[in-house]
Order: C-alpha cells, then sequence, then structure tokens
C-alpha cells in the first residue's frame, strides 16, 4: 500500500514525523526488502530483525489514529483490533525468522 496508495499513507502519518512522503516510501522500501529476505535462508534472522524494527517504528502510527479517530475514516473498533493485530505480527515475525534451523 506504501506504493499504490501513497497518498493515503501519507495521510496517517503522525504531524510530528518530518517527510511524511519521504517516511512512507522508505519504510515501504524497507518492507519489500524485508519480504524478499525472509525468502533467503542466509539472510532470513536479519530479514526478521529489520521487519522488527520496522513493524515497532510504524506503532506510532496506530497510536496516532487512536487518539485521533475523527480525522480517519476507520471504525473505531478496528483501530483499536490494530494493537493486538500489531503484537500478532511481531510475534510471527520473530517465530518464522528465529526459529532454530533443522538439521537434516
Amino acid at each position: 500500500m506504501h506504493f499504490a496508495a501513497t497518498e493515503t499513507e501519507v495521510s496517517i502519518v503522525p504531524p510530528y514525523v518530518p517527510w511524511p512522503l519521504v517516511a512512507v516510501l522508505v519504510s515501504g522500501f524497507f518492507e519489500l526488502l524485508g519480504a524478499v529476505g525472509i525468502l533467503i535462508p542466509s539472510v532470513r534472522k536479519a530479514a526478521g530483525v529489520g521487519l522488527f524494527l520496522l513493524t515497532l517504528a510504524v506503532t506510532p502510527v496506530h497510536i496516532f489514529m487512536l487518539q485521533r479517530p475523527e480525522l480517519f475514516h476507520v471504525p473505531v473498533w478496528a483501530l483499536w483490533l490494530r494493537l493486538p493485530i500489531q503484537v500478532a505480527l511481531l510475534a510471527l515475525i520473530l517465530w518464522s525468522t528465529w526459529r532454530p534451523r533443522r538439521r537434516s
């Protein structure tokens, strides 16, 4: 969505983040880079660290949207639901990238 709905993504960036367009494009690039990285066993753990940190870095967006729900066309319940989904996503990133390798 960073590249397909860039204007929408920029609109949810908190006002204290400088250069919201750059933030959206750079985070989208690193999200794609991380997605490719988890497919390559030799860099999977590094990609997991990157995706974990990126997911943490975008969490203020969810909090900002909860603080100012009147600015967005999203039901408040959906904004609250995003927080446990964010935690589940962090757990999934760790589980999928930091599992011990099986010996054959």
